[in-house]
């Protein structure tokens, strides 16, 4: 019988939490097979079996089990199940559709659980049929019932429940929620958090993304997004301004000199913060890669530690949910983070007249103990004017100012 048992997976990390079995008590596993989900306060990962045989599970799915202890357990004198052949003919009826009888349309209709009346009812008055509770003990849905529902507009009910519900429900937080609590309230107070603002007119990058989408992607496989612009942008106001790429460590203030940006990306278990390594190094086309794939290890719980430690900057975009401003909170131990938000069209002034021009705030929260007035407003303003002169990206500069070399 061979043990298995949670790895270490962090100097600071004492106790993970199972998420899920993948594999059934009792079910045979092969060697390196993934048998179960752990999450710890930073990332979720697999463990695998260490040797082909049964698996007996040493734990149950919400357990909170501490690193080293033993997770399951795999028999491995065990008989393999022998491997049953399956006749070509076979293979081809079952994938083979077969045609549909009459009394399986009747069975179908059945199976919607409402009278023909009080589905053409629902249909005309477009009644959402999942929402409507049956009164008839066979548990199909009736004339009546649709007419009570229609008696009753704009009621609904919470998570199927009937009107009038108090009912209340109990979760326990996981290992990341609990992590995510305790940094946000450290993060408020251990620091002396400001937030600027300011704004910027995202026309020409609207104009460059949609005169080159289809070539950008057709030549580096990814489409071209907002993330890349801001990065890039970022990466060059940091090196500018390097107290917003630093941060404070004891007495000492820890200088970086290249920008490990980290992107917050939200994901049903919380938020994560994957990081983007020497983006002043990167091209577009490699920050939109790398992007596309840490929100996608993200939404499918792959992240490693290493994808999410460091970071010397991140930048949060709320404007995917319709966030037109808010004040982002620091990611310790980073000293500063930019918020992006919603692009909306806003009556500006230029040049003396009242244009039309899609806007984003942009919100930069920062650490005042090492970060002045003077280097946050003089940070945004850069991204800003980097945001609204792309070109800029080129030499970091205005072009003519370099062709000049002024």
């Amino acid at each position: 019988m061979i043990d298995i048992k949670v790895p270490v997976v962090g100097e600071s990390i004492s106790e993970v939490t199972l998420l899920k079995w993948t594999k059934a008590e009792g079910a045979w596993v092969e060697r390196d097979e993934v048998i179960a989900e752990l999450e710890s306060e930073k990332a979720t990962f697999e463990i695998n079996a260490e040797q082909a045989g049964v698996l007996k599970q040493g734990a149950k799915e919400g357990d909170t089990i501490r690193i080293g202890d033993v997770v399951a357990h795999i028999d491995e004198t065990a008989t393999p199940p022998e491997k049953k052949e399956v006749p070509q003919a076979a293979t081809v009826a079952s994938i083979t559709p077969a045609p549909v009888p009459a009394q399986a349309t009747q069975s179908t209709d059945k199976s919607l659980k409402i009278t023909p009346v009080a589905a053409a009812i629902a249909a005309d008055k477009k009644v959402d049929i999942a929402s409507v509770k049956p009164s008839s003990s066979s548990g199909k849905i009736v004339k009546g019932d649709i007419l009570n529902a229609l008696s009753a507009p704009g009621k609904l009910a919470f998570n199927q429940q009937e009107l009038n519900s108090r009912e209340v429900r109990k979760e326990k937080m996981s290992n990341l929620r609990k992590t995510i609590s305790r940094r946000l309230v450290e993060s408020k107070n251990t620091t002396a958090m400001l937030t600027t603002f300011n704004e910027a007119d995202m026309s020409r990058i609207m104009e460059l993304r949609s005169k080159y989408k289809d070539v950008f992607k057709e030549k580096h496989g990814v489409g071209l997004g907002f993330m890349s612009f801001f990065a890039k942008a970022c990466s060059v106001a940091l090196s500018e301004w390097p107290a917003v790429n630093a941060y404070i460590q004891g007495d000492e203030i820890i200088y970086h000199d290249y920008a490990d940006i980290s992107i917050a990306v939200s994901t049903p278990r919380g938020l994560t913060v994957p990081v983007l390594r020497n983006v002043e190094s990167m091209s577009m086309a490699d920050v939109e890669k790398k992007v596309g794939e840490l929100a996608a290890k993200a939404r499918d719980n792959k992240l490693t530690m290493e994808e999410l430690s460091g970071g010397t900057f991140t930048i949060t975009n709320g404007g995917v949910f319709g966030s037109l401003m808010s004040t982002p909170i620091l990611n310790l131990p980073q000293s500063a983070i930019l918020g992006m938000h919603k692009i909306q069209e806003r009556p500006v002034a230029l040049n003396g007249q009242v244009v039309i021009r899609p806007m984003m705030y942009l919100a930069l929260s920062y650490d005042h103990r090492i970060i002045d007035g003077r280097e946050s407003v003089g940070f945004l303003v850069r991204v800003k004017e980097l945001l609204e002169n792309p070109e800029q990206l080129l030499f970091g500069k205005d072009p003519v100012k370099a062709l000049l070399e002024i």
